[in-house]
């Protein structure tokens, strides 16, 4: 009997992107960028492994998109300087000589900026202090500051660095960019009840809370134009808060699927911040949050969380839960996963001391031979 191969092996289209299989790199902080921001060629060496290792899309790290209070942590990537854009031009060359299409990530910290070169005070929807402590595994130590609450014009800057930065990508040789809605930065603490008190357009009802993620979305695509990939990634759990689900549930998650495919999306990430897949996918009533994000918008979808396990990701895909699928840790463990899947090989566990002291690509590096690892 002939072997059936595995749906993730098979090609995918996602706009005007076609993909030679349907697995994707999850977007990862590294904090190796050099100080001021530009991509390095231990970045270029980094993302390239992937797309040799058989990965058909590769996310890139959130990268700042202003120089005011975008930054999220010390040696973050920028995409806001021509230095930026050369440096992540290396990369997109790199990426797309080797046979995979590349997207960058673009990232505004808010409340949870830990380390921004431009600025001390960090500002929010709302002048709330964020939950939990700042991360040590990217450089952070202690609580979270209390934000300034965002004006009309602080808005404004912070819509016009996304539009800015899109623009850059697609200078750089980027096939798209992905608007980083998840994890409670910036863009996720407007949709989150508790982190917006706004009684404006902006606070309030969902429909409201999703405006400025539809916003930046629009606006991006204006600037772009039909062709170019604009994703957004969303998610319910948090860096700071991983058991944070939407208040409306499966009403907020139409809402807000809806909005963001009317307001031009070309796909929805949905990002299980570290945990599996089934246990933050699942709603009341058994749908998962992907398969209704792909009911709702008729938009692929990309699902995160656990995706390195064969079993689960042919469920995901064959039950049409999802489109695509976004490995993280899995992906660190095996840059080349795909490969492995389609010969049959064994996969290496991810091991959290590569990430150990802090989440650079040295460390990564320094922890291979230690570990006896040969990927």
């Amino acid at each position: 009997m002939k072997d059936v191969q595995h749906p993730a092996l098979l090609p995918e289209t996602i706009g005007e992107l076609s993909l030679a299989n349907r697995l994707a790199v999850a977007p990862m902080t590294r904090v190796s960028a050099a100080a001021d921001g530009t991509p390095t060629e231990e970045m270029a060496d980094y993302y390239a492994a992937f797309a040799r290792g058989g990965f058909a899309l590769i996310v890139t790290e959130g990268t700042y998109t202003d120089t005011l209070h975008s930054q999220g942590y010390l040696n973050q990537p920028g995409m806001v300087s021509d230095d930026h854009e050369a440096g992540w031009r290396e990369i997109t060359g790199r990426v797309r000589a080797a046979g995979a299409a590349s997207v960058l990530q673009l990232m505004h910290a808010g409340a949870l900026s830990q380390g921004n070169r431009y600025r001390d005070d960090t500002v929010a929807p709302s002048a709330v202090p964020p939950r939990g402590e700042k991360m040590p595994e990217y450089g952070g130590h202690g609580p979270w500051a209390t934000p300034r609450a965002m004006g009309q014009d602080d808005i404004d800057l912070a819509v016009q660095g996304f539009v800015a930065s899109a623009v850059r990508a697609e200078r750089a040789g980027f096939d798209g960019v992905e608007v980083h809605g998840a994890n409670g930065y910036l863009i996720d603490q407007f949709l989150t009840d508790y982190t917006n008190t706004r009684d404006d357009r902006y606070g309030g009802s969902v429909s409201r809370r999703v405006r400025l993620a539809a916003e930046i979305v629009s606006a991006i695509r204006a600037e772009v134009g039909p062709r170019f990939c604009v994703g957004i990634r969303l998610s319910q759990g948090k860096v700071n808060d991983h058991t944070h689900r939407w208040a409306g549930g499966t009403r907020d998650a139409e809402i807000i699927f809806a909005a963001l495919a009317e307001a031009g999306a070309s796909y929805l990430h949905i990002a299980s911040e570290g945990r599996d897949w089934v246990e933050t996918a699942t709603l009341d009533g058994g749908m998962t949050i992907t398969g209704l994000a792909r009911k709702v918008t008729g938009l692929p979808v990309l699902a995160n969380g656990g995706m390195h396990d064969t079993d689960q990701a042919a469920t995901v895909l064959a039950d049409g839960h999802a489109d695509v699928l976004a490995l993280g840790r899995g992906a660190l463990a095996n840059p080349d996963f795909p490969r492995r899947l389609a010969q049959g090989l064994p996969t290496a566990d991810f091991d959290h001391l590569m990430l150990q002291p802090m989440a650079t690509l040295n460390n990564a590096r320094l922890w291979r031979p230690a570990a006896g690892a040969t990927a």
